[in-house]
């Protein structure tokens, strides 16, 4: 199907073939060509420019942009949208004054979720799950990474990744499956950390690995949770099966888990809330995505990352959702890029460009989506009238967002 867009007042984020990833300076360029038209083809985009349409352009279905702008989808690299029901009696602890780390004691936290998820039909899940997948999509989402780590045991950590398939196999967006065996240790072996992480490495990575559940492996590496030690034998572990590292580091304490991410090849290293020059040294130079999560930051009261030293180091940033029952339950990407550019400092362009084309690396998808480029698929949305690009994160809750479509089809949730 051939699918042609009008009248689109500014087609945003424009990019040659061939550019992975934006670093430092770069971030804050995001090219754009006013009064446009995109024509997709067989769910990739075939070509664009200035209005007008060019005569021997033909289309099977054309769609009046009516003034709005054309974004590229949002790639979002970091999620945990599968789980069982809802954590708001922990919000209310969060407003009596209760910390992430004084809930997690209290068996509260991931354990929590880990006795709904057993408790939860595969059936159910995956209907839980789809609501928020309509709901992201809705919201400008095209790609997106669902971590498992919400089961613990053998059993709980296959049926996530199995629904998680489901959705990769359903859903129209693109999806990226996540082990992460190791987000807290099992209720079962509660003061056998040591075993537990026996238990990832020897019996749970290799059953992941048999059914090919998992594009990546993901360890919680941080003060209270895995060692570094801990972590590097896990992803030793993955790599012997072709999963790629992905690190959850730097949330609570400069944990080291940014640097041993790097030493291992990680694609991302993620939440980098408490980050030190040396961890930021680690990065340059790597192959190593920093994504920062400033829906988590919000939602728990704490400090954000520092992307702007980040960036002044030369190093690209992704942003993601962190969608979770616990500390972000939301998938709503523009507002993340609101959070990015209001309590981070990030300019609209730099997050825009972090909540797209980096995300996109950080997914292992750059090469497909992120930008508008010929040869991408077809993955954008369209807004509503706005005066400029910096409308879109100043106007944080505003509903932006218009329509969304995937592979060159509109999506209606």
């Amino acid at each position: 199907m051939r699918l042609l867009v009008e009248n689109i007042a500014e087609l945003v984020g424009i990019r040659p073939a061939g550019v992975e990833r934006l670093c430092g300076a770069e971030m804050a360029e995001l090219p754009s060509i006013r009064d446009a038209w995109l024509l997709a083809d067989d769910g990739r985009i075939a070509a664009f420019g200035p209005m007008p349409v060019p005569a021997d352009i033909t289309a099977d279905v054309t769609v009046d942009a009516e003034g709005g702008m054309l974004f590229p989808s949002f790639c979002d690299s970091h999620t945990h949208l599968v789980y069982a029901g809802s954590r708001e009696q922990e919000f209310l602890d969060k407003i009596n004054g209760l910390s992430y780390e004084e809930i997690a004691r209290r068996g509260g936290g991931i354990l929590n979720s880990a006795d709904r998820l057993h408790e939860t039909s595969e059936e159910e899940l995956y209907a839980q799950a789809m609501e928020r997948i309509r709901e992201i999509v809705a919201k400008g989402t095209g790609s997106v990474e669902i971590k498992s780590g919400y089961g613990l045991t053998t059993e709980d950590e296959l049926k996530m990744l199995r629904v998680i398939r489901r959705i990769r196999e359903t859903a129209p967006l693109t999806v990226r499956s996540t082990f992460l065996g190791a987000h807290a240790v099992g209720r079962a072996y509660a003061g056998r950390q040591s075993e537990y992480v026996d238990m990832v490495c020897r019996e749970m990575i290799p059953a992941v690995a048999r059914e090919g559940l998992a594009d990546f492996v993901d360890v919680f590496c941080d003060e209270g949770f895995f060692t570094t030690e801990e972590t590097a034998r896990i992803l030793r572990a993955g790599a012997e099966y072709g999963l790629v590292p992905k690190i959850h580091a730097n949330e609570l304490a400069v944990s080291g888990g940014v640097q041993v991410g790097v030493a291992h090849g990680a694609l991302s290293v993620d939440h980098l809330e408490r980050m030190d020059d040396e961890a930021i040294e680690a990065l340059r130079g790597s192959r190593t995505m920093p994504t920062m999560l400033p829906g988590a930051a919000f939602f728990l009261g704490m400090s954000y990352p520092p992307a702007r030293e980040m960036m002044r180091a030369g190093l690209g940033v992704a942003l993601a959702s962190d969608y979770n029952p616990g500390s972000s339950p939301s998938g709503d990407m523009k507002t993340v890029v609101s959070l990015a550019c209001i309590r981070m400092r990030m300019t609209p362009a730099e997050a825009i460009n972090a909540a797209t084309l980096n995300g996109a690396y950080a997914l292992g998808l750059s090469h497909e989506c992120g930008s508008i480029t010929v040869g991408k698929r077809a993955d954008f949305f369209l807004t509503r009238p706005m005066p400029s690009v910096a409308f879109f994160p100043y106007a944080y809750t505003t509903p932006l967002v218009h329509r969304a479509f995937l592979r060159g089809r509109e999506v209606v949730a």
